[in-house]
C-alpha cells in the first residue's frame, strides 16, 4: 500500500503540475486588465481572477476549500491578516480567498518564474531578505497597502513550518506594522496544506479538503508588537491543536 501511495501521489502531482499550467494560460488573459486599473481596483480584479481560477484548480486536483469565520471581517475596515505556513500550496489558498481585496509579502524569487512569478508579483509586495533596503522599502510598500484600505496579508513563521508543532516561532514584523499602524490583526489558519503537498516529500500531491479559519480580530492600537506576537501566537496555536483533525 505504502509503494502504491508514493506511485499515486507522484501521478497526482502531475496532474497537478499540468492542470496549473492549462488553467494560468487561460487566467492570464484576464490578468492583463491590472495594467489598466489603478490601486486598489487592479489589487480587488486580480483577487477576483485568483479566486475563480483558483476554484477551479482546487476543485480539478480534488483539494476543495472551505472557508469558516468569513463574518469576522468588516467592511471597510483594513486588516493585518497572519497566516501559519505550512506548505507551497498555501500560496494559491491564501489571496484568492480571503473576503477582502488584499496583498501578500513575498519573496523576490518567486517573481523569477516564468508566468506564475508575473501573477504572484502583481498581488504581492515584494522582498529580497538579504538586503536590509529592501526590507526597508517593503514596510513603506505595506504600509501603502493599509493606506488603500487593502489587506495585508503576512506569514509571521517566515517560511514553511517542518518542526511537526502547530506553529514555529513568530517574526516580529506582522506585529509591527499592527501597532506602528493602529491596524486590526486577523488571525487565519490553513488545515490540511502539508497533506497535499508535503514539505518533505518532492514532486509528490494527495488530494484532501482544505479548510481556512479566520478567528476574531484583535486591535491593535495602543500594544506593543510584543504582546500582540504573544496573544496570538498563543491563540492560534491552541485553535490550530484543537481543530487540526
Amino acid at each position: 500500500m505504502k509503494l502504491l501511495k508514493e506511485v499515486f501521489g507522484r501521478i497526482w502531482a502531475l496532474w497537478g503540475a499540468l492542470t496549473f499550467i492549462a488553467t494560468m494560460l487561460i487566467a492570464i488573459l484576464f490578468y492583463l486588465a491590472c495594467f489598466l486599473l489603478p490601486e486598489p481596483r487592479a489589487a480587488r480584479w486580480h483577487r477576483a481572477v485568483s479566486r475563480v481560477w483558483m476554484t477551479v484548480y482546487l476543485n480539478l486536483i480534488l483539494c476543495p476549500l472551505k472557508v469558516k469565520g468569513a463574518a469576522n471581517f468588516k467592511k471597510n475596515q483594513p486588516y493585518v491578516v497572519i497566516c501559519n505556513h505550512n506548505s507551497l500550496m498555501d500560496v494559491p489558498v491564501t489571496t484568492p480567498f480571503m473576503p477582502h481585496a488584499n496583498k501578500t509579502i513575498a519573496k523576490k524569487e518567486f517573481a523569477r518564474v516564468p508566468i506564475f512569478g508575473w501573477i504572484y508579483a502583481l498581488g504581492s509586495v515584494l522582498v529580497d531578505r538579504d538586503s536590509d533596503e529592501s526590507r526597508r522599502k517593503s514596510v513603506e510598500k505595506m504600509r501603502k497597502v493599509l493606506a488603500l484600505g487593502l489587506d495585508m496579508v503576512i506569514y509571521p513563521e517566515g517560511t514553511r513550518n517542518r518542526t511537526g508543532n502547530p506553529l514555529k516561532p513568530f517574526y516580529d514584523g506582522a506585529f509591527r506594522l499592527a501597532a506602528d499602524t493602529g491596524t486590526p490583526i486577523m488571525p487565519a489558519l490553513i488545515f490540511h496544506t502539508q497533506k497535499v503537498l508535503p514539505v518533505h516529500k518532492p514532486f509528490f500531491m494527495w488530494p484532501h479538503k482544505l479548510e481556512m479559519h479566520f478567528l476574531p480580530p484583535v486591535k491593535a492600537d495602543g500594544r506593543s508588537a510584543k504582546d500582540l506576537k504573544q496573544q496570538l501566537f498563543e491563540e492560534m496555536w491552541n485553535y490550530y491543536d484543537a481543530n487540526n483533525k
